[in-house]
């Protein structure tokens, strides 16, 4: 049994809101296929089809935030309400106009960039082989998605404050998440015995399991003493709950392999474990660094961990449509282990054939790739694909807080980006 502690989870179209008490995990409801939710866009020249959208400057900026609020978030309460807007965020109108992650974090590239140069010295280079498995996945073409968002709240928070600059404690922050992102990276890849990482050798594969495992420690533990260096404790718990959130995804993982009986909110929170929680402390750190009164904080919590989640759909959805060579690993890696994920929870719903299959974990020559026939005919990945969305709505609801700015309009446009690639 698995306690949620100190988290906001978003179930059934509620908000679980962090309150400082527990919640045990079998409270939380079946989660509503589809939830009526509005979303925001923008309207920029030549943006992102700009006929469905709305000019973000027509926004109010005040944010009034009720944190025992359980019912479905609203636009009211400060925010301007506009009518006839689309339900969810139009795909097809991103898709016309591709969003790179190049171009997404072209207002932070300076700070990525000082970023990449502090990350060797942080880590530190006593140790050569340790430096080595860290160079590796470091340099395996990672987009830095963690630390970019980190900046951008701390940007967008900042100027809400009237911050002129980040501060020390910004930037350390964002070098602290890519690290814990790293060597979680490197202990995933040991656990799922994984040869490549984005098309490249993973460190277990180049150095042994035995160095792999130490670089990912010591890479937890560096990152810990700087953590507490930074003196603040309301950070240090919300970045060591994340150390502790890992350990329980992966356990939550593998305590339910081939488990056709797992339902999808124990699929949510295993998400928000190993995905989720380390970019909503992310995006939360960032606006404490900023000083932002804890209304605009938890709005920031609500973000990366709607984001978060709405990423790990879309990676699961992908592990079905992609190819090996799209994917940088076999296409249904995680179904063939036996990881139920959410095109697969919804595909069982339908296809009674396809619990036979994987209950027999696959003894049978290519049922695997009947299988996932199986979970594409039955509308597994459809329904997957509205779940991303509603966890993005929901992502785009929580910057109403923020004023219009660049960095605002980054956040809202990684919110599509990661719809993009589902499009």
């Amino acid at each position: 049994m698995i306690s949620v502690t100190s988290k906001s989870i978003d179930f059934a179209g509620k908000n679980l809101v962090s309150c400082g008490c527990s919640s045990n995990a079998n409270t939380v409801r079946t989660y509503a296929a589809k939830v009526n939710s509005n979303v925001w866009g923008r309207r920029r020249g030549g943006g992102h089809g700009a006929a469905n959208f709305v000019c973000c400057k027509s926004r109010t900026t005040q944010c009034r935030v009720s944190s025992m609020k359980t019912a479905e978030p609203t636009l009211n309460g400060g925010t301007q309400a506009i009518q006839g807007i689309p339900t969810g965020l139009n795909l097809k109108s991103y898709s016309e106009t591709p969003i790179s992650p190049s171009k997404l974090f072209e207002v932070v590239a300076d700070d990525l960039l000082t970023l990449n140069k502090n990350l060797q010295s942080i880590v530190g280079a006593e140790n050569p082989v340790l430096m080595s498995a860290a160079e590796q996945i470091f340099s395996a073409g990672g987009k830095r998605m963690r630390p970019a968002l980190v900046f951008l709240v701390s940007r967008a928070t900042a100027e809400l404050l009237g911050l002129k600059d980040l501060t020390v404690k910004h930037r350390r922050l964002a070098e602290i998440i890519e690290m814990i992102h790293t060597a979680s990276l490197i202990h995933d890849d040991v656990l799922d015995e994984s040869d490549l990482r984005r098309g490249k050798e993973t460190v277990h594969q180049m150095f042994g399991t035995r160095v792999a495992v130490l670089a990912g420690d010591f890479m937890f533990a560096q990152s810990s003493w700087y953590l507490a260096n930074l003196e603040n404790i309301e950070v240090i718990k919300l970045i060591s709950q994340v150390i502790k959130d890992f350990a329980s995804g992966e356990i939550k993982q593998a305590s339910s392999l081939f488990d056709c009986d797992v339902e999808l909110d124990e699929y949510l929170i295993k998400s928000y474990y190993k995905t989720a929680s380390l970019i909503a402390a992310s995006t939360k750190g960032a606006a404490i660094f900023s000083g932002a009164d804890s209304s605009i904080t938890e709005k920031m919590y609500e973000y990366g961990k709607n984001l978060g989640l709405s990423f790990q759909v879309v990676d699961d959805i992908l592990d079905f449509t992609q190819s090996a060579e799209q994917l940088g690993k076999p296409a249904g890696t995680d179904l063939a282990k036996g990881n139920l994920t959410a095109p697969v929870i919804f595909a069982l719903e339908k296809e009674p054939k396809l619990r036979d299959i994987i209950e027999s974990e696959f003894s049978e020559t290519s049922s695997l790739d009947e299988a996932i026939k199986l979970v594409k005919s039955c509308g597994g990945i459809e329904r997957a694909r509205e779940l991303a969305k509603e966890k993005a709505d929901l992502a785009i609801q929580s910057l109403q807080c923020l004023p219009p700015s660049m960095f605002r309009l980054a956040l809202e446009d990684m919110v599509a980006y990661n719809l993009q690639r589902i499009a």
